[in-house]
């Protein structure tokens, strides 16, 4: 057990490594550039995203490619290689093309209302509502229709304030094992447990 644990951190170590390789090229009507402070501005259609990077980690752009370099093949060094080209690539993407994450409402009387002011109101079967305001970044929008689950949409050109978002709304009711009750991603595959059955 202790040998595969041992290769599977030695994977991971690899696949961060590789992808810290692999450069990065910069669309048209896109504006990346990197201040004295190791600070990383990505200028695009949608917004304008900023990123420290670590001293450590040297970032070159030349052109319309942008690289990443590490400066020895320690573990801590390995990790943010992968790491910082990973932010980048998504930053260039939403300040593009934006991200995109949707929510189903499973169980009886599950249901989400927007609200002014970027406010979501939950009904998720506890004794109260629960409110929820969004950050300004996060668009979102509601579909109810009758006889199919409340669903909801949120978009963001943050693609890692998106994902916050989306688990501490599906913390709220996480679905349950057994009728898979609750809110989760659409397409989510969930593990259900057999429930117990009247002894004959």
């Amino acid at each position: 057990m202790l040998r595969i644990l041992k290769s599977t951190n030695r994977l991971k170590q690899y696949i961060m490594s590789r992808i810290g390789k692999l450069p990065i090229s910069i669309p048209a009507g896109v504006k990346v550039t990197l201040s004295k402070d190791n600070v990383i501005e990505v200028v695009g259609k949608k917004a304008t995203l900023h990123q420290k990077i670590d001293p450590d980690i040297t970032v070159e752009i030349e052109g319309s490619v942008i690289t990443f370099k590490r400066p020895s093949d320690h573990k801590r060094h390995r990790s943010m290689h992968g790491l910082y080209r990973s932010l980048v690539n998504n930053m260039i993407i939403g300040v593009t093309e934006g991200f995109e994450i949707k929510q189903e409402f499973v169980g009886v009387g599950y249901r989400v209302t927007a609200q002014p002011g970027n406010v979501l109101d939950f009904a998720l079967g506890y004794s109260h509502n629960i409110l929820m305001s969004l950050p300004p970044e996060i668009e979102v929008e509601v579909k109810a229709e009758k006889r199919a689950n409340p669903l909801i949409t949120l978009r963001s050109v943050d693609k890692q304030l998106l994902g916050q978002i989306a688990a501490k709304i599906r913390s709220l009711r996480a679905p349950e094992p057994y009728k898979g009750k609750g809110i989760k991603y659409v397409g989510e595959v969930l593990r259900r447990k057999a429930g117990k059955t009247a002894s004959k």
